[in-house]
């Protein structure tokens, strides 16, 4: 489980409640000032988007919490194993193969070769169903960029109608003046409340849906790129080469050492 996100929310929290001093709690809290920000926000949100994409919201959560849900290092030895029994044997001996195989995407492009269609029409296929799945995802990405937006506009509108409140019971000749500092302040928390939601919660949640997709979006596109080396009938060490060329330098020296380390225990034994 990747506990980063529940860890910034409780460390930000933390640290805006120890800059604020727990004696002076008190004045940042004000109930029709949350009513107006989080109160507010939810109901843009739900006036801009259908409750069927709002109600996926606690699946985001649990996707933004989850561990690495794609293992392109995983799929990367699948793939060149899939290319050496292909060269030894045919591509039709993929298909007892594939219908092991849990992932629906790579269940599919192995079928797609394995049916023996011609190599464009599958990259054409398989890289549109990769552009709905995107488009899916920045809908998704949208509702947080969205509350990002409202929530501080919400704070400003909670200041606008704290002010108001404050000049229309101002009275400079009486006992109101002493009162003008309480007042500004309760004015100005909505802000407060505005920038807390937008830039410790919503700003980062998108963020993160955004990181996770681009780890799908890698993991199918190495997919893509090894089913059709394999159908094109591709060295499966050139394969190999090819398909590590994806990930970062630091993950391929990670696995160009653990690849020593088991030729160097292969040559001892």
């Amino acid at each position: 489980m990747d506990l980063s996100l529940i860890i910034g929310w409780v460390l930000g929290i933390a640290l805006i409640i120890n800059g604020i001093g727990f004696a002076k709690l008190g004045n940042f809290i004000d109930i029709p000032s949350v009513i107006i920000v989080i109160g507010g926000t939810i109901a843009a949100l739900v006036a801009s988007f259908p409750f069927k994409t709002l109600s996926q919201i606690p699946k985001h959560i649990g996707i933004m919490i989850s561990t690495k849900r794609y293992n392109s290092e995983e799929v990367i030895y699948t793939l060149v194993e899939m290319a050496k029994t292909a060269r030894k044997k045919g591509l039709l001996v993929l298909e007892e193969q594939a219908v092991g195989i849990k992932d629906p995407f790579l269940r599919q492009s192995v079928m797609l070769i394995v049916d023996a269609m011609d190599a464009e029409k599958i990259r054409e296929m398989l890289e549109s169903e990769v552009a709905a799945m995107t488009d899916r995802h920045d809908q998704d990405v949208a509702v947080y960029d969205r509350g990002s937006q409202i929530a501080p506009a919400f704070g400003m509108i909670g200041t606008l109608v704290g002010l108001v409140n404050m000049l229309k019971s101002m009275d400079m000749s009486g006992n109101g003046a002493n009162s003008l500092g309480a007042d500004m302040s309760v004015a100005l928390i909505t802000t407060f409340y505005g920038c807390v939601m937008a830039h410790l919660f919503f700003s980062p949640m998108g963020k993160k849906l955004r990181i996770r997709n681009d780890e799908e979006l890698l993991y199918k596109q190495i997919i893509i790129e090894g089913v059709l080396s394999i159908q094109a009938g591709d060295n499966p060490k050139y394969l190999e080469e090819k398909l590590l060329s994806y990930l970062s330098q630091k993950q391929q020296g990670r696995i160009a050492k653990k690849k020593a380390s088991s030729d160097g225990n292969a040559n001892v034994s």
